[in-house]
C-alpha cells in the first residue's frame, strides 16, 4: 500500500489523484494494512506536490481506526467516502439510489462517471468545499446533495436526463431477468407435464364454475374486482367460451394483469389517513411477489398427485420445500411462513374458480386446468 498503488488503482497520475481516489484505494486493502501505511503515503504525496489537507488525513486516519476496531457501519464508511467531495451519495433526498458498483449497466456507469466528472469541477471552482465535509459541516452536506439532485434531474446536451436514464436502465434489465426466468420455468412446466397422461377436461364441473364466475365478476367489490384486476377485464366483456373465460382468469392469478381501479380504493383512502393497502391491494401485491419457481413446484406437485389431494396454504408450502423440481431452501420456519401467507391469497380465489374445494382440496378442474393456466400466464407475458 504506497502512492504507486494508489495511481495504478485511480488509473490517473499522481498530481491528478483526488481525496476519492485515495479514499477507495485505502479501502482496497485491509484497514490494518491502510492505517499503517496512512503517514507514509501523506509524505509521498506531499513530495509529488498533491499534498491534499490536515481535515482530510485526520478523516482517513479516525474512519480507518473506526473500522479497524470494528465500530464502524457501513454507513459510516460511505459517508467518509461521501465527504471527499466527488463520491455521488448512495441513496439521495428523493429517493435515488445507485446501483452497486458490480451491478451497474452501461448506462449507469457512464452517468455514474460524469457525476463524479461534475463533482471534480464543482471541487475545482469551490463551490463543493471537502474540508467542510470531512469536519461534519451539514450546511456543505446539504448544499452537496443539493447539487446532485440538481445534476440527476437536468437534462444533458444529448437530452437524456440522468436520473430517468439509470432507472429506465434498470427497469430494462429487471424485466429481461423475469422474462428470462418465466421462460426457463415455462420449459420446465412442458417437460414436467409431457411426463404425466394427459388430463380429462370435466365439461359439467368447469360449465359449472364459468357460471358462478360470471356472476362473481359482475358483482361488486371482493373477490370479482380482484378476479377482474387479474384477468385484465375490467370494463370490457367477458368471453362468450367457458374455457376461454376460466383459463384466462385462473392464468390471471399467478399473473395478474392490472390493478384495481382508482375509484376502488378511494374509500379506503378516506377511512384510512394513513394508506395502508386495502385488503384487495393486499391480495394483488401477494400474488404479484410469488416467484415463478413457487407457482411450478406447487402446480406441477398438484399435477403429479392428482386430484384429492390437500391445497392449503400450509400444504402449498411444504409442497414448494419438498419439490424436486426447483432449487430452494426453505429450513427456516419463516420461510415457511412466508410462502403459506403469500399462498393465503390465492386458495380463496382457487375456490371461487372450483379448483380447490371448500377444504382446499384440489378438483379435477383444478388438476386440469391449473397447468394449462400457467402456461397460459407464463406464454402470453413472455
Amino acid at each position: 500500500m504506497d502512492l504507486d498503488f494508489v495511481r495504478v488503482h485511480a488509473g490517473r497520475p499522481v498530481a491528478e489523484l483526488t481525496r476519492r481516489d485515495v479514499v477507495r484505494a485505502l479501502l482496497a486493502v485491509p484497514s490494518g494494512v491502510a492505517l499503517v501505511a496512512l503517514p507514509d503515503l501523506r509524505r509521498a504525496m506531499e513530495r509529488a506536490g498533491n499534498p491534499l489537507t490536515p481535515p482530510f488525513w485526520e478523516s482517513a486516519r479516525t474512519a480507518l481506526g473506526a473500522i479497524e476496531s470494528g465500530n464502524a457501519t457501513v454507513g459510516d464508511v460511505q459517508r467518509w467516502l461521501e465527504s471527499t467531495g466527488t463520491e455521488p451519495l448512495l441513496l439521495t433526498r428523493t429517493m435515488f439510489v445507485w446501483p452497486e458498483e458490480d451491478e451497474r449497466g452501461p448506462v449507469a456507469e457512464e452517468m455514474f462517471h460524469r457525476l463524479v466528472a461534475h463533482l471534480e469541477r464543482r471541487v475545482a471552482e469551490g463551490e463543493v468545499d471537502p474540508d467542510a465535509l470531512a469536519l461534519g459541516d451539514e450546511t456543505a452536506r446539504a448544499s452537496y446533495e443539493e447539487i446532485q439532485e440538481r445534476w440527476l434531474g437536468t437534462p444533458l446536451p444529448d437530452g437524456r436526463v440522468p436520473r430517468d436514464a439509470v432507472s429506465d436502465e434498470q427497469d430494462e434489465e429487471l424485466s429481461a431477468a423475469w422474462h428470462e426466468e418465466e421462460a426457463f420455468a415455462l420449459g420446465e412446466l412442458r417437460r414436467i407435464m409431457a411426463e404425466l397422461p394427459e388430463a380429462e377436461r370435466p365439461e359439467e364441473a368447469l360449465r359449472a364454475a364459468s357460471a358462478r364466475l360470471r356472476e362473481l365478476m359482475t358483482a361488486p367489490g371482493y373477490p370479482g374486482n380482484v378476479l377482474r384486476a387479474c384477468a385484465g377485464y375490467e370494463g370490457g366483456p367477458l368471453p362468450a367460451d367457458d374455457e376461454e373465460l376460466w383459463l384466462t382468469v385462473a392464468a390471471g392469478i399467478a399473473g395478474p394483469i392490472s390493478d384495481l381501479p382508482e375509484e376502488d380504493d378511494l374509500a379506503e383512502v378516506f377511512a384510512d389517513l394513513e394508506e395502508e393497502l386495502s385488503s384487495e391491494d393486499s391480495v394483488l401485491a401477494a400474488l404479484c411477489a410469488i416467484d415463478h419457481a413457487d407457482w411450478l413446484a406447487v402446480v406441477a406437485a398438484l399435477a403429479r398427485r392428482g386430484p384429492g389431494v390437500l391445497a392449503s396454504p400450509e400444504r402449498i408450502a411444504r409442497l414448494i420445500a419438498e419439490s424436486e423440481d426447483i432449487d430452494v431452501r426453505m429450513d427456516e420456519p419463516e420461510d415457511l411462513e412466508s410462502a403459506e401467507a403469500l399462498f393465503g391469497s390465492v386458495t380463496p380465489l382457487w375456490a371461487c374458480l372450483g379448483i380447490v374445494d371448500r377444504s382446499e382440496v384440489l378438483t379435477p378442474l383444478g388438476h386440469w386446468g391449473l397447468p394449462r393456466a400457467l402456461e397460459r400466464a407464463w406464454s402470453e407475458t413472455g
